[in-house]
């Protein structure tokens, strides 16, 4: 089922983003572009990333900051950069 039409992003292709790192709306825009055009499937997108086990969310309940700033790296260099200073 599509999540967002305006791109063709499944909620399979959410989850599969969501297991590879990306655990907010945001992030899950920066790897599909899904919620970037209209706005309508955020909170879907949302909803979908609040049911599921997310790996980033793990690092921060262990306190693991270096590891949300590699996961963060691996979506977007230019963004983890810019939070580590």
């Amino acid at each position: 089922m599509y999540v967002c039409s305006c791109f063709g992003i499944t909620e399979k292709q959410v989850k599969e983003h969501a297991e590879a790192g990306a655990c907010t709306p945001r992030q899950i825009a920066s790897v599909s572009k899904a919620g970037t055009d209209c706005g309508s499937c955020v909170r879907r997108i949302q909803g979908i990333l609040g049911r599921g086990v997310c790996p980033r969310r793990e690092l921060l309940d262990q306190g693991d900051p270096v590891g949300v700033l590699a996961a963060d790296a691996a979506l977007a260099p230019e963004a983890a950069l810019n939070e580590a200073a």
